[in-house]
């Protein structure tokens, strides 16, 4: 468990993560994370999960469909 603190950054609020975190997350200065609800309060995550269900849809599709798909390829 990491303690992390809130603090003023310019005009706005943010926290700091420490650098065992960013190293374990695979995240670096820039990228975005995604703050979401869960039933225990809130998960900060560097995948998108609108994005992920979207490729799980696309996975289905190009499963069901990959005969098509692969003579398309060609």
């Amino acid at each position: 468990m990491f303690k992390l603190k809130v603090t003023t950054v310019g005009n706005s609020t943010g926290i700091v993560l420490p650098k065992e975190v960013l190293a374990k997350m695979h995240i670096e200065k820039g990228d975005n994370l995604y703050l979401t609800p869960t039933s225990n309060g809130f998960e900060i995550t560097p995948y998108n999960p609108e994005f992920e269900q979207e490729m799980e849809t696309a996975r289905e599709v190009m499963k069901q469909y990959r005969n098509a798909l692969r003579e398309l390829a060609k």
